[in-house]
């Protein structure tokens, strides 16, 4: 049980990274991960079935095992209470619809329209909503999800997003310490050059040269 539910974790997780990467190879490489836990997923649902788990589990296990077109483009608005989302779908049938409201994430899945499923999720919102408040409404051309604030007032972005470059201000820490984490998350989130910059300046560090770590060779 436990492994199941973390696969379903890592799948979420997963499909919200696919739906805001903007470079293909890493959509692609994702996508590929995305096929690889579903399988897994499929495996795991399917062996809890077999066990005789509660008659609950089985319809969990089949919607669990369905495969997903994940809609990342939507727009949406905002006042001081509420975040209106808008998705553009034709179609979709009340009955065919499953709605997850958490206070930071929110999952929507639309069966069986013209014989795919849709899904539009979000792991992290930037803040907290109240689930119970939050509703669906269908229109002939488009579904719109409103999610209610839990605070009232303005969200610069719909998505939680941690400022990694942000070095740590602890006093006790070692101030180099902040300035190494600083260049790792920058190694990490870097393209190819600046990889090969970055490590030629510690290779260089090390061997007791003196150079600008963030400066790039011509």
């Amino acid at each position: 049980m436990a492994d199941e539910e973390q696969l379903r974790l890592d799948l979420e997780e997963l499909q919200h990274l696919e739906s805001v990467s903007k470079r293909p190879r890493v959509a692609s490489l994702l996508a590929s991960e995305i096929r690889n836990i579903e399988a897994k997923l499929s495996v795991a649902t399917a062996a809890v079935a077999q066990a005789g788990v509660s008659a609950e589990k089985p319809s969990v296990a089949v919607t669990a095992s369905r495969s997903y077109v994940t809609l990342g483009s939507f727009s949406w608005d905002q006042d001081n209470d509420k975040i209106k989302i808008y998705v553009f779908l034709e179609g979709v049938d009340e009955e065919k619809m499953e709605t997850f409201f958490k206070p930071m994430s929110v999952d929507i899945k639309f069966h069986d329209i013209q014989g795919k499923n849709y899904r539009c999720a979000i792991s992290k919102l930037n803040k907290e909503i109240v689930p119970e408040k939050c509703k669906v409404a269908i229109k002939p051309t488009k579904v719109i999800i409103t999610l209610f604030k839990a605070s009232k007032g303005n969200w610069l972005d719909l998505y939680f997003k941690e400022d990694k470059l942000k070095p740590s201000l602890d006093k006790d820490r070692d101030p180099m310490a902040g300035i190494m984490d600083l260049m790792k998350n920058m190694y990490e989130d870097g393209d190819d050059d600046m990889k090969r910059t970055i490590a030629k300046a510690w290779t260089d560090a090390r061997s007791g040269k003196t150079v600008d770590p963030l400066s790039r060779s011509l």
